[in-house]
């Protein structure tokens, strides 16, 4: 199962905020073994999120989505979901119980509102405010403040996926062929990724500055006992044809 995220807000593709949810998650699977497939940026466009939902409903992908789920005009998320998912908007009596004892008469008429999820929800906890987020199958919808996402995002992970741990999490090891020019390197290319189908092959190349030559930097992804095995291997093989090799940033 791949894991991918969809970060809503207008204010991160104008530029008035910079994400911080990304690099959050990268770190917050990387202490689990585990890896971000993909990231989907996305404004605050209902028919856009509600695509963008459709296709993570549809897919088998563990999908987290930051943003877009209070109260206000601009929040979407909600009601695009159950649109995606072909439901009615329902108050979840267990947020409703949440947000009435947090706030009493001033739940009403608005703040209620953030405890209407779509049909069938079930509800994230928010360990900061107490206003939950709730989840869709393996589609996670948490708010866009960091303080309040990430820990509830570790909270589903621990809960429900612990299944996709791993103790020994894939390495990105590499190397740095130095003259090397892609072209010229196709079919070794070809070669190593029909020989490691179970490897990510990556290349990198770099054009020459002043302080060094033209080089490419490449790299296999994997268990790191077979990433090992490929690289030595890739590495001997560019030597046999003349290469001067040199350690990458990842091996």
């Amino acid at each position: 199962m791949d894991v991918g995220a969809l970060i809503i807000g207008d204010e991160l593709l104008s530029g008035k905020r910079q994400d911080k949810h990304m690099q959050a998650l990268i770190r917050i699977l990387a202490a689990r073994g585990m890896k971000l497939a993909w990231v989907e940026y996305l404004g605050d466009s209902p028919a856009r999120i509600e695509a963008a939902l459709a296709r993570a409903f549809q897919g088998g992908d563990l999908v987290f989505s930051f943003g877009g789920i209070g109260a206000t005009p601009d929040d979407h998320t909600r009601a695009c979901a159950a649109r995606a998912l072909g439901v009615e908007l329902a108050l979840h009596p267990e947020a409703r119980a949440i947000i009435e004892g947090r706030f009493g008469d001033e739940a009403y008429p608005h703040r209620i509102n953030m405890g209407v999820f779509p049909a069938g929800a079930r509800l994230i906890a928010n360990p900061v405010n107490q206003i939950p987020g709730f989840s869709c199958g393996h589609v996670h919808f948490v708010p866009g403040f960091p303080s309040m996402a990430w820990p509830m995002i570790e909270a589903v992970l621990d809960a429900g996926y612990r299944h996709l741990f791993s103790d020994t999490p894939d390495v990105d090891l590499t190397l740095v062929a130095v003259d090397a020019r892609e072209g010229d390197l196709i079919d070794l290319m070809q070669e190593f990724v029909a020989r490691y189908p179970a490897l990510r092959f990556s290349s990198l190349p770099s054009f020459a500055t002043a302080e060094r030559p033209m080089q490419i930097e490449f790299g296999f992804t994997g268990p790191p006992s077979l990433a090992a095995i490929a690289l030595a291997e890739f590495e001997k093989a560019l030597k046999a044809r003349g290469y001067t090799v040199q350690p990458g940033k990842g091996g």
